[in-house]
């Protein structure tokens, strides 16, 4: 008898390169590359991960996509129009909550791969950032054509805005929650969120003692501060030694008596943005009445320093999937520390939820100041911090 081809050895062995192909095969390697990317960030990612996650070769992978930005832009376009489309679906006039329930589906299912949108689509180039942004604004202009058919004020569709960014917060952590309860919860939390007024709170109402924004009065200290615009405006990735250096009067090679390499600086950032956080909250539980006045508290809080700390916050928030672990592993536990406290008091004041609901509200009020603060343009003022501190409470059903 014959022996079989090597082609037909291969297949009927499994190898998965050479293994019949899917049809779908672009639509697995779209949602795999979201997941890294959203994992380990743009600069991070290799495409052989990727490849591996689909159970292909490299080789194959190129066939697909000729590089690795043009299969991030691909990630990156295909939330948004997920949305889009799923939206397009949803009829004319339909109530907020059909808007909103059609927006939570298509997000939780796409959890894994949708944080690309939030902060690694800073590396796309400029048009394709302008592109993006523009499907973006439809979808913010249908959900507010609901939001202010059954809330009517005006508020420059900050509330459409903010929430969708309570239900895009869910692809920003990894609380494992059941799929119909994160749907439920994140509902809940927008609609809280688009009934909000944001204007009803008076500028002071919760005064915030944020710690001063730290001097610096080393060398290395000089060198933080000059980094942290650098790598929010540019990302981390994009900025050189020597630019870093040229900031503050250095040569690049004087930067390694201070900080053994670029990575370093931008752990030290982490830590900071973890550190002054713990220390405004810290100040703003100091006697406070109960938990329900805890919750507020926190809230405006975290409002005022991503309003006072914008560019460390962002810096922190965006790259610290690209810090090596035994960086990264001190950053992470202070984060937790602070998400326990606000899921302590969050619990507290609404005794129903668990602590893995908690923790997805909690996330969702974060993504609520992320995405009203983009809107607002991180404009600070007394009147934007009360007006956002009311739509994170709204997001947390207080």
């Amino acid at each position: 008898m014959a022996s079989a081809s090597p082609s037909a050895r291969s297949s009927a062995s499994g190898d998965p390169t050479t293994a019949a192909r899917p049809r779908n095969r672009k639509q697995l390697i779209v949602e795999a590359a979201g997941r890294v990317f959203s994992e380990r960030g743009y600069h991070t990612a290799s495409m052989e991960e990727v490849a591996a996650g689909v159970g292909i070769s490299a080789a194959a992978l190129y066939r697909h996509f000729p590089n690795k930005y043009a299969l991030f832009a691909e990630c990156a376009d295909v939330m948004v129009d997920g949305l889009v489309a799923a939206l397009d679906e949803v009829p004319s006039g339909a109530a907020l909550t059909e808007v909103l329930t059609a927006v939570t589906r298509i997000t939780v299912a796409h959890r894994a791969s949708g944080g690309v949108y939030r902060w690694e689509a800073r590396y796309l180039n400029r048009e394709d950032r302008r592109r993006l942004a523009a499907k973006f604004g439809r979808l913010v202009e249908r959900v507010d054509e609901a939001v202010q058919r059954e809330h009517p004020m005006p508020d420059e569709r900050l509330r459409a805005t903010a929430a969708l960014g309570a239900i895009g917060s869910i692809t920003m952590h990894r609380t494992s929650i059941a799929q119909r309860r994160a749907e439920e919860l994140l509902l809940a939390s927008a609609l809280g969120v688009a009934a909000s007024d944001p204007a009803a709170g008076r500028p002071g109402a919760h005064p915030v003692e944020l710690p001063a924004r730290p001097v610096p009065r080393t060398r290395r200290a000089e060198i933080l501060a000059a980094s942290i615009p650098l790598f929010a405006r540019d990302g981390f990735a994009s900025v050189t030694n020597g630019q870093i250096a040229e900031a503050v009067g250095l040569t690049p090679s004087a930067l390694y008596r201070h900080y053994p390499g670029k990575i370093d600086i931008l752990a030290a950032a982490c830590l900071q943005a973890a550190g002054l956080l713990a220390q405004g909250v810290e100040r703003s539980l100091h006697e406070v009445a109960g938990p329900h006045d805890a919750v507020v508290a926190l809230a405006a809080t975290y409002v005022a320093y991503s309003f006072e700390y914008t560019d460390l916050n962002s810096v922190a928030e965006a790259e610290l999937a690209g810090l090596p672990t035994d960086l990264r592993r001190p950053v992470v536990l202070a984060q937790r520390e602070h998400i326990a406290v606000w899921e302590q008091q969050l619990r507290l004041a609404r005794p129903e939820l668990d602590p893995r609901q908690a923790r997805v509200l909690v996330h969702a009020g974060f993504g609520v100041v992320v995405e009203a603060g983009r809107r607002l343009r991180w404009q600070d003022g007394p009147h934007h911090r009360e007006a956002v501190t009311a739509l994170v409470l709204g997001a947390l059903g207080l």
